[in-house]
Order: C-alpha cells, then sequence, then structure tokens
C-alpha cells in the first residue's frame, strides 16, 4: 500500500486570486498597504498566522498578527461568494484524482495550510471527499514544513512514511516531505518555481497532473 498526499491551494485548485484578495483587504483593513500578488504567493502553504507575520517582515507571530488571521477568516467567506473569486481545479486534476482513487494499491490524502473548513468545502464542491482517506490541515497540526501533517497522516493509515509520495508546488511541501522521510514530488503549475522547488529538496518535477501517474503507478 503507497499513501499520496496532496497539497491543495497550488496544486489541485488555483486559489490565489480568493487568498490575495482576502490577504490585500486584511492588511488594508489594520493600516498596511495591500501586498503585492508576489509576496502573497510566497506565504501559500504556511499556517495562516506564521504567514502573516512573514509578510510583515516579523521573525515571530506577534498579538497583532494573531489579529489579522482572525480578520482574514471572518472575511474570507464573503470575499469567495464574489464574482471572479472562483477557486477551480487545475486542468487535469478531475481524471488524475478519479484514476488515482480507482487503484485499490493506493490512498490518497491531503495536507494543507488551508483551515479544516476550507479543505472541507474544496473537497465537497468537486465531489473528492469520498477519494480521500486522510487529511490534516493548519487546525489540526504545525505549519509546514514541519513534518507533523504527513507522519500523522502515515500513522492514521498505517502506511510506512518511504511509502508515501507528498505532491505540491511551495517549497514547504517539500521540505514537510522530506523531514518525514517521504518522497516529494513539486508541481509546476502552482506558485513557486521549478528551481525553487528542486533547491527545497523536490524527487521530481510534474509539469502536468498526468506526469504525475508515471511518479506514482
Amino acid at each position: 500500500m503507497r499513501l499520496v498526499l496532496f497539497d491543495c491551494d497550488g496544486t489541485l485548485v488555483d486559489s490565489v486570486r480568493l487568498i490575495h484578495e482576502t490577504m490585500a483587504r486584511t492588511f488594508v483593513a489594520f493600516g498596511y498597504k495591500r501586498p503585492d500578488v508576489a509576496s502573497t504567493k510566497s506565504i501559500i502553504g504556511l499556517t495562516l498566522d506564521i504567514a502573516i507575520a512573514r509578510m510583515q517582515g516579523k521573525p515571530h507571530v506577534d498579538d497583532e498578527a494573531i489579529a489579522m488571521t482572525a480578520h482574514y477568516k471572518s472575511i474570507f467567506p464573503e470575499v469567495r461568494e464574489e464574482a471572479d473569486m472562483e477557486t477551480p481545479l487545475f486542468d487535469g486534476i478531475r481524471p488524475l484524482i478519479e484514476t488515482l482513487a480507482g487503484r485499490e494499491e493506493l490512498l490518497l490524502g491531503a495536507v494543507t495550510g488551508k483551515s479544516r473548513r476550507g479543505l472541507t468545502h474544496i473537497l465537497d464542491v468537486n465531489g473528492f471527499t469520498p477519494h480521500f482517506a486522510v487529511s490534516r490541515t493548519a487546525d489540526d497540526c504545525p505549519s509546514k514544513p514541519h513534518p507533523a501533517m504527513v507522519t500523522e497522516c502515515c500513522e492514521e493509515t498505517g502506511v510506512d512514511p518511504h511509502d508515501t509520495i507528498v505532491i505540491g508546488d511551495a517549497i514547504y511541501d517539500m521540505q514537510m516531505a522530506k523531514a518525514a522521510g517521504a518522497t516529494a514530488i513539486g508541481v509546476a503549475w502552482g506558485y513557486a518555481s521549478v528551481e525553487e522547488l528542486l533547491a527545497a529538496g523536490a524527487d521530481a518535477i510534474a509539469h502536468h497532473p498526468n506526469d504525475l501517474l508515471s511518479h506514482i503507478v
């Protein structure tokens, strides 16, 4: 049995527009100028409070970052309902998940910096919930690149980390996978560059979801 763990934002769904707009409104609400998209992309994958602190250039999460995190969470649902704030699946993801879900020797899971509510929404609206046997979110574990999301999924499923593949678009995904003793596969359609993913320890790079099949099955 092998375990395949997917990141969510930037790997399964293209959510940068929604995340950036919510983040920008949060910064403005606290008296800061709107961050640029590159700044937002650089922190996608981290737990929200750590992401906000890092965008502010702070070494640690402080009371303001905690307050901004609460504000972000409070406005996120209403921003998500606005026009042009959809979070579509990347092309090729649906057939990939359906193919992998049909393999008896594989278990699928999710490891994400999203909240549990956010991940549940993404899986439910795309009909993926029955396909994902295990998941860990920002509500469950320390932020990536800490290996807990991976190791806890392994413990729950009984699959050794050496038989586990982590698929993600962020350097934090690659670092998390290697820290856990799992295989790290970076995806080129997300928010980090191929060079960044390789430098962070990616064992391979997929340029299209179809490419992942050769690394998994």
